[in-house]
């Protein structure tokens, strides 16, 4: 993917989802390329669809899985920056609170508990699902995600997924722009390496 600063795999639906979200759209052939350009560093965000894609071709950990209820849900929700300092959160503070809006059937993140123990330790959760003063509990987790994870980071840190949709929060018209931190947050580390390389 040679003329690419960086890839956004958006929401949607993917092959019509029929296996499961992303199960048919992780053999496509643009998903090697993908695969590759995240191998060599390339920043990679999937949102909603997109993560569960990342998830499915092995480049995040965990899968995403039917929503607690079995329900599409649709919504508005408050999710807590975990970790400020990613490419995908520097234009956030830690514990900021952002309302992003959610759409998913299948939204549901489930990994192992000691992966997940790995995960915690070296900060790779970047977003949780919270109460609108930033109160993590069970309560205010829509999809029922373990650890009311909503957005995670590898750990090479150049390839995030989120249930959320930032794009949808990105003009006050469509009802806030905390999305923009998010996407902000990747364009201003795609500005600094491509000055980083300018510079050599």
């Amino acid at each position: 993917m040679s003329g690419f600063d960086g890839v956004i795999l958006p929401g949607g639906f993917s092959y019509g989802d029929y296996l499961r979200p992303g199960a048919i759209a992780r053999f496509a052939p643009l998903m090697e390329a993908v695969v590759r350009f995240a191998g060599r560093g390339g920043m990679v965000l999937g949102i909603c669809n997109g993560f569960q894609l990342l998830t499915e071709a092995g480049l995040l950990p965990g899968a995403l899985l039917r929503n607690r209820d079995l329900a599409f849900i649709c919504d508005t929700v408050p999710v807590r920056v975990e970790n400020a300092d990613t490419a995908f959160t520097r234009r956030c503070r830690a514990g900021q609170v952002l309302r992003l809006p959610i759409a998913h059937g299948d939204g549901n993140y489930a990994v192992d508990p000691a992966t997940l123990a790995a995960m915690e330790q070296r900060g790779q959760v970047i977003l949780r699902y919270c109460a609108p003063d930033g109160t993590v509990d069970e309560g205010h987790n829509p999809n029922g995600s373990v650890a009311n994870i909503a957005g995670i980071i590898n750990e090479q840190g150049n390839v995030a997924g989120m249930m959320p949709h930032p794009e949808r929060a990105a003009e006050e018209l469509l009802g806030g722009t905390d999305g923009l931190f998010i996407l902000q947050s990747m364009v201003q580390e795609l500005e600094r390496r491509q000055h980083e390389t300018c510079r050599c």
